[in-house]
């Protein structure tokens, strides 16, 4: 009974594709389930770019269960082909490339500036820790020492720090 009447609905109100091409919507419509009624545009775009028998031939020649992510694909191509009747959605991707490698500059500026700062801080704080502050009970060995082991130019500067790694990509 539920069958006769999705058939009788079909036929009442067909699929955007059947309406499109101004064919009756056969209940075993290939179209049906992607392109429906109330997204008449969808349709019509990917008929537009791609055309009725190639989508038809297209959706027919892969497995039920990936059809949605391929009608999903085409409607995206043909909207981008509308856009950009050249590059398509190549042209956004390579947009979308640009802007990462822009932010990616971006971002290695900004963790070398922390770098700076960070450098700047360690430095300025090794003067407030310099001989000339340091007690005067303290020996100049002693002070060397504590010189050479809060040296600006030590590699296990960055080693203390938690999140050290997060300054390098």
């Amino acid at each position: 009974m539920k069958d006769t009447k999705q058939h009788q609905e079909q036929s009442v109100s067909p699929c955007a594709a059947c309406k499109l091409l101004r064919r009756r919507c056969a209940q075993d419509c290939v179209f049906a389930p992607y392109f429906p009624a109330d997204q008449p545009n969808k349709f019509a775009t990917v008929h537009k770019v791609f055309g009725a028998s190639n989508v038809n031939k297209m959706l027919q020649e892969i497995p039920e269960h990936t059809r949605s992510d391929a009608v999903s694909s085409l409607v995206y191509e043909a909207n981008a082909r509308i856009r950009d009747p050249v590059y398509g959605c190549v042209g956004a991707i390579s947009s979308l490339q640009q802007q990462i490698e822009v932010l990616q500059t971006q971002l290695a500026m900004a963790q070398a500036t922390a770098v700076q700062m960070h450098i700047r801080h360690f430095s300025s704080s090794l003067f407030t820790n310099s001989p000339e502050h340091l007690n005067a009970s303290t020996s100049s060995s002693e002070a060397a020492n504590s010189r050479q082991g809060n040296s600006v130019f030590s590699m296990d500067m960055l080693n203390d720090q938690p999140n050290a790694d997060a300054f390098w990509p």
